[in-house]
């Protein structure tokens, strides 16, 4: 799929990690109007995107698989061992301590309502767009297939990789669903700011 392809109007706009620099991006484009369920985690295997996406977050964060990092900045940084996500941005050190995550449930009460929002878009937005960062050709090619059962009508997937390109590079990918783009991996979370705006340029979000 080519990037020419992608542009134009879509009825929801879903980052799919790896970290937090999709759902960033997004925003300052005025392309993510709410959060999503994987915005704000670290999730660095998109297979396990692709897994907690065909299971439909079924065992997601569940308290059992749920192992104490450290702190991370003022917050408690928690390891969902189930998918092999991480939480920085959850578990405020204020509420929570390194042996108790006495706000799990106020937690799970938010991602609860990202879940539901994120699978009632699947089943009722006529085009939707997904944006991961990191991701190799078969994890993408399982994504699509994912993606081709879950949601009901049209979608795409905008996949960058960081590599040692110079600029933007638009790479050939087989993949009906998936546009392939390579950005430089010289400070990705400053450096590539008009990259990011050239690539999004004349994709929408239609609000309702």
């Amino acid at each position: 799929m080519e990037l020419a392809q992608l542009k134009g109007n879509y009825d929801a706009i879903f980052s799919l990690g790896d970290l937090c620099l999709a759902s960033i991006q997004l925003k300052k484009h005025n392309l993510r109007p709410y959060s999503g369920v994987l915005d704000w985690l670290a999730s660095p295997e998109l297979s396990a995107v692709s897994l907690v996406l065909e299971n439909r977050f079924l065992g997601f964060m569940e308290y059992e698989n749920l192992r104490v990092i450290g702190y991370a900045d003022d917050f408690i940084c928690v390891s969902d061992d189930g998918y092999n996500f991480v939480s920085n941005h959850d578990f405020d050190g204020g509420k929570n301590t390194l042996k108790n995550l006495d706000s799990y449930f106020e937690v799970m009460e938010k991602y609860e309502r990202r879940i539901q929002r994120f699978l009632t878009a699947m089943e009722s937005s006529n085009r939707i767009l997904f944006v991961r960062t990191e991701g190799d050709l078969e994890d993408a090619a399982m994504l699509q297939d994912v993606l081709s059962r879950l949601v009901k009508k049209d979608f795409s997937v905008l996949l960058i990789n960081h590599t040692s390109v110079s600029g933007m590079v638009e790479r050939h990918c087989p993949l009906e669903k998936v546009c392939s783009i390579e950005f430089p991996n010289v400070d990705k979370w400053e450096g590539n700011h008009s990259l990011w705006e050239a690539m999004l340029n004349d994709i929408h979000l239609t609000t309702k």
